[in-house]
């Protein structure tokens, strides 16, 4: 059988918990502290099951935190732990971020949280053409999960997840930092910071210019 990434709690109201989310929740919200604006509005694309938009929402009262995702049963588990979170999570909003059409939208930050590796190459170079469209000078997107890097042997754990995401879908597995960089650069958003994180994972901050 598959392994999900998510669970399902009793309780019948769509809402799924991540293992890996209530893991990394508190390292990635120490990176986000410093990267992160005082105010405005932060995109999180890929919310997956809302549980990184409930805490981050609460951490950073001062930000509006727009979770968003492609799929309607993660929606549905968004919108479910919304109703325990404060005013500034909003509601979810459907958005595929290989879609060439992200609607009216603005943000002052673009969060992806595992969405790199989970996803086909399209939709890397979706997230970001949209992030191109969307971001002022200046202004971020952060991305986490885990990734292959030039020089530097990958972990045995990645490369056996690596294995497991092709194994679920050819088109998913581990990016290159390289690759993604030079792609980034052709749509004027430049690497500005790496910083590695725990259980062999990464965030890569990009600015716009």
């Amino acid at each position: 059988m598959t392994r999900r990434f998510y669970e399902e709690p009793e309780g019948g109201d769509g809402r799924r918990s991540a293992p890996a989310a209530l893991r990394n929740v508190g390292p990635i919200g120490d990176v986000l502290a410093d990267w992160l604006p005082d105010r405005g509005t932060v995109l999180e694309l890929a919310s997956g099951t809302g549980e990184h938009a409930l805490a981050f929402s609460r951490r950073f009262p001062g930000l509006r935190w727009q979770p968003s995702d492609a799929s309607a049963d993660a929606l549905r588990s968004i919108v479910a732990w919304q109703a325990d979170g404060p005013p500034n999570l909003l509601a979810p909003i459907e958005l595929d971020a290989a879609s060439e059409d992200w609607g009216d939208l603005q943000a002052d930050a673009i969060v992806a949280i595992n969405l790199v590796h989970i996803s086909p190459w399209p939709t890397s170079i979706g997230l970001l053409a949209g992030s191109e469209r969307l971001l002022a000078p200046g202004v971020p997107l952060i991305l986490y999960g885990p990734w292959m890097e030039e020089g530097v042997d990958t972990v045995p754990s990645n490369l056996a997840f690596d294995a497991d995401l092709r194994a679920r879908d050819p088109r998913w597995g581990l990016r290159r930092v390289a690759d993604f960089t030079r792609e980034a650069e052709q749509r004027d958003l430049f690497l500005a910071e790496h910083r590695p994180m725990p259980a062999n994972n990464i965030m890569l901050r990009f600015i716009r210019r």
